[in-house]
């Protein structure tokens, strides 16, 4: 689809041939909460092979790891509240980006200071769903980009540019 411009693809666990099948308008996050060392060799696999294929990649939740391993940026999920991250010092194109489900999360995303907020989830109906009317709501009520979080698959990939959204991340889409 032409009118998309960025993509952003969640992954649990490292599978090179999912990464190798992305476009290069594709945004890698690596979501992995229980980091030790073991998970620092799997994020340096992942941004080798990022890096190569010129795919961005991105590190959840732990935004100083992902300055000290010189990632393209990192994602804060909606359950982090924190805004010690303000205090570092980031490279040029460093972009840092959040989840949020309901306007008390807009608002403490915007307090983050992130770039962009993922909003969910839009088609998939689960304890965060939102539906196009909520999502076009709280999606007025911020003056940070929104990207389209949720249930998203080829079937609804065109209800995005009803919904004037050019962006959108998820899991089962690239999969």
């Amino acid at each position: 689809m032409h009118y998309l411009k960025e993509k952003y693809y969640l992954i649990n666990k490292f599978d090179s041939k999912n990464i190798n099948r992305l476009s290069k308008d594709t945004i890698v996050i690596y979501r992995n909460y229980t980091l030790n060392k073991e998970d620092q060799k799997t994020i340096l696999k992942i941004k080798v092979l990022c890096k190569k294929r010129s795919v961005k990649f991105y590190l959840s939740n732990n935004v100083k790891l992902a300055i000290k391993l010189n990632l393209d940026g990192a994602y804060i999920p909606s359950f982090n509240k924190t805004t010690k991250h303000l205090s570092f010092s980031f490279k040029q194109n460093f972009n840092i980006v959040g989840s949020a489900h309901n306007l008390k999360e807009i608002k403490i995303k915007e307090k983050q200071k992130v770039n962009k907020i993922f909003l969910s989830s839009l088609f998939k109906k689960n304890k965060n769903f939102l539906g196009t009317n909520k999502f076009k709501l709280l999606s007025k009520l911020t003056n940070k980009k929104i990207v389209v979080l949720g249930g998203i698959s080829q079937k609804n990939l065109k209800k995005l540019k009803i919904l004037n959204q050019s962006e959108f991340a998820g899991i089962s889409y690239f999969e």
